[in-house]
């Protein structure tokens, strides 16, 4: 069993930051593969990124186009994903997850066996 918790959303300009970080529950956090998704209201989950269970393969969702960077610190089991050039579009939910898969396929929900509570991440225009 694995809890996730999130942390560090909030309100943000465009253009502006944001650093989540995912605090991981266990001693096995570096047998998990780690994703990011979002859900805006109205709209259906989406993913945002993936990291491999060492960190040395990420994979991203289409519309980050170089904006956010994942990674991870095994040794705090804790993963992040920094967020930069936010703009109104990034406002959402934003939830961490943990799988033990990593590949072609991490951009599916049903990949991941662990989910956090979200963190809400608003940008205003």
């Amino acid at each position: 069993q694995v809890q996730l918790v999130e942390s560090g959303g909030g309100l943000v300009q465009a253009g502006g930051s944001l650093r989540l970080s995912c605090a991981a529950s266990g001693r096995t956090f570096s047998s998990y593969a780690m994703g990011w998704f979002r859900q805006a209201p109205g709209k259906e989950r989406e993913f945002v990124a993936a990291i491999s269970w060492s960190g040395g393969s990420t994979y991203y969702g289409d519309f980050v186009a170089g904006r956010f960077t994942i990674f991870r610190d095994n040794t705090k089991n804790t993963d992040y994903l920094q967020m930069n050039r936010l703009n109104p579009e990034d406002t959402a939910v934003y939830y961490c997850a943990a799988g033990h898969s990593f590949g072609s396929s991490s951009d599916g929900a049903n990949e991941y066996d662990y989910w956090g509570q979200g963190t809400q991440v608003t940008v205003s225009s």
